[in-house]
């Protein structure tokens, strides 16, 4: 995308990234995304091309293309502490030099 074409989609991608902040979990399809923003199909490929580049939206395994902050696969794993009475003991072998 040129700066050009760039700098007349800002509002369109403003708008876009607003929805979606607006909307966590929303996952749209490509035509569905078109009618949402009343757009045609080459301008609604390039601001989800611009959108994917820019690492703001993902596409999901079925299509659809959701916010990747949203997208827990995609999230870092987070540790998650364990109550000490659900721990099991970890029996390790006994390592001696020789």
């Amino acid at each position: 995308m040129t700066a050009a074409e760039s700098s007349s989609l800002k509002p369109i991608l403003e708008r876009v990234c607003g929805e979606y902040r607006e909307m966590p979990g929303l996952r749209l399809t490509r035509p569905q995304a078109q009618r949402l923003w009343g757009l045609d199909d080459q301008t609604c490929g390039r601001i989800l091309t611009a959108l994917l580049q820019s690492g703001f939206l993902c596409e999901t395994y079925d299509g659809r293309f959701a916010r990747t902050l949203d997208e827990p696969t995609l999230r870092s794993p987070r540790k998650v502490s364990v109550p000490a009475h659900d721990r099991r003991a970890v029996r390790r072998p006994d390592v001696r030099a020789s």
